[in-house]
C-alpha cells in the first residue's frame, strides 16, 4: 500500500496505481466524480496510458446541492460518454436517504455511522466502498465481481481500493480486497 501526503494533490499517481492494478486484474474501475474535473484528468491520464477496461463514473444525484440541479456539468457528463465511459448519477449509499432523517429527527442512523467508521480509514475509502454499492445497484458492473474503486478527500482522488461488489440491499456482502493507496493521516 501506498501512503500519501494528505496535504498534496495525489490524483495523478491514484491513477496510475489504480489503472495498473485494474489492468492486473482486467476488471473495471469506478470513479467518484463531482464537478466532472477529476473524470476529465482521469480521462486524460487513460488515454495517455492507454488503459483498456471499463470506465465507470459516479456523481451526485439532482438535488444533492441544489433542488432540481446537477453539480455536474451536462457537457461533461457527454464528453465523458462520448470518450466511451459510463456515467452514473446516483444517491449516495450510505446517507442520502438517512440524512433526510436524521436533518428532521437530529440524530444518527445506522448508515450514517457506517460512513463515519468508514472515514476513519480515509475520506476516500468511504468514497470507493459506497461507489462499489452504487455502481453496481446502477447495473454497470456485475455483483460480487472485483473492481477497482478510486475516491477522494473532497478534491481530486487519493484512494484506490480493490473491491467486490455488491448491492446497497446487501452490503455486508461488499469486501475489500486491498487497498492500493490512501493519505497518510497519521500525524507526526
Amino acid at each position: 500500500m501506498v501512503l500519501f501526503n494528505d496535504k498534496l494533490d495525489n490524483s495523478e499517481q491514484t491513477f496510475e496505481i489504480a489503472m495498473k492494478r485494474a489492468e492486473e486484474l482486467e476488471t473495471a474501475i469506478i470513479i467518484a466524480t463531482t464537478t466532472g474535473q477529476t473524470a476529465l484528468r482521469f480521462m486524460e491520464a487513460a488515454k495517455k496510458a492507454g488503459f483498456r477496461q471499463k470506465i465507470i463514473f459516479v456523481t451526485h444525484a439532482y438535488g444533492s446541492r441544489e433542488k432540481g440541479a446537477n453539480i455536474l456539468p451536462e457537457d461533461t457528463r457527454k464528453q465523458l460518454i462520448e470518450d466511451g465511459a459510463t456515467v452514473i448519477t446516483a444517491a449516495h449509499a450510505l446517507s442520502a436517504g438517512e440524512r433526510g432523517l436524521s436533518g428532521v429527527y437530529k440524530g444518527i442512523f445506522p448508515l450514517e455511522l457506517v460512513a463515519m467508521v468508514l472515514r476513519q480509514v480515509s475520506r476516500g475509502f468511504k468514497v470507493c466502498y459506497e461507489i462499489a454499492l452504487m455502481a453496481a445497484d446502477a447495473g454497470a458492473v456485475g455483483y460480487q465481481v472485483p473492481v477497482v474503486c478510486i475516491g477522494g478527500s473532497g478534491h481530486g482522488a487519493d484512494t484506490a481500493c480493490v473491491v467486490t461488489t455488491a448491492y446497497s440491499s446487501d452490503m455486508t456482502n461488499l469486501k475489500i480486497n486491498e487497498i492500493l493507496c490512501k493519505p497518510d493521516l497519521y500525524e507526526h
